[in-house]
């Protein structure tokens, strides 16, 4: 699906919900780092890519890839994870509850979770 220009697989609305995750405040995407392709979670990337997938490291934090599913701004990694629970550039809210699966896409230490 096509959401703010950009090729989200996996997305079942312009805000970037997916089935998996679909709630008023689960409205961001990520770009994954292992094939540079845009999905909603982690389980999306599984169900539609055909390769496994590779966490952002640390040191490509400032790489551009979380996708505001609301206002369709980029935002680096170390942005979206200072931001907490809405995107610094339109304040639309996010889940607060997606820290907890931080893990799966970005490199973290342990405890950060």
């Amino acid at each position: 699906m096509q959401i703010h220009g950009k090729d989200v697989a996996g997305a079942i609305d312009r805000e970037t919900r997916c089935t998996h995750y679909h709630s008023e405040v689960d409205r961001i995407a990520i770009k994954f780092y292992c094939c540079d392709a845009i999905y909603p979670c982690v389980h999306c990337h599984e169900e539609h890519a055909d390769h496994e997938i590779v966490v952002w490291p640390k040191e490509y934090f400032d790489e551009q890839a979380v996708l505001c599913g609301a206002c369709g701004q980029m935002h680096d990694i170390h942005t979206y994870l200072t931001a907490k629970d809405h995107c610094p550039s339109c304040g639309a809210a996010y889940n607060p509850l997606c820290a907890r699966h931080n893990h799966y896409y970005f490199e973290t230490e342990k405890g950060d979770e």
